[in-house]
């Protein structure tokens, strides 16, 4: 099994502390040398002790399950021979209660769009591939949030 590694830096840089009027923004570093901004949401922490410009770590949650499950997606396209010119997903995570009364991304709502090199598999294919896409996705076996597919074929369904 492979292990995964993220590094988060803040630092308080002189603000006060205990009053819990600090700066929320802090960095994210990846093993690959990627860094990214990110802050608590403005959702949860008012401006302008959070960014609302950077990542917040509810987005990354819905990035992170939107990007696994079209990886999954374009690898199984590939495997049935279909070729996808085009996919893009503007997924939504919904906060809602957990039955312990605390917050939670209750559920992430995938809505991806895909649009295919000529014609494109009968729905019924596409659905069952993202249905598929889902249950193989490492990070949709990991939570307890409801992940829904609301997936749409663009361009040509000529199946005739």
């Amino acid at each position: 099994m492979s292990t995964h590694s993220a590094r988060i830096e803040w630092r308080r840089d002189g603000a006060r502390f205990t009053d819990n009027r600090y700066s929320r923004v802090h960095d994210w570093s990846f093993d690959g040398g990627a860094r990214i901004a990110a802050s608590s949401s403005p959702h949860v922490v008012r401006t302008p002790f959070s960014d609302p410009t950077l990542v917040d770590p509810e987005e990354a949650f819905v990035a992170s399950l939107a990007s696994c499950h079209m990886l999954w997606f374009l690898s199984l396209a590939a495997e049935r021979g279909w070729t996808v010119d085009d996919y893009s997903d503007d997924a939504l995570g919904h906060m809602g209660t957990a039955a312990n009364g605390r917050e939670m991304v209750a559920e992430v709502v995938l809505r991806p769009r895909v649009r295919f090199a000529g014609v494109a598999p009968p729905p019924d294919e596409f659905h069952a591939a993202h249905a598929e896409a889902h249950d193989r996705c490492f990070l949709a076996n990991s939570v307890k949030s409801r992940i829904t597919h609301e997936p749409v074929i663009e361009g040509d369904t000529d199946h005739a």
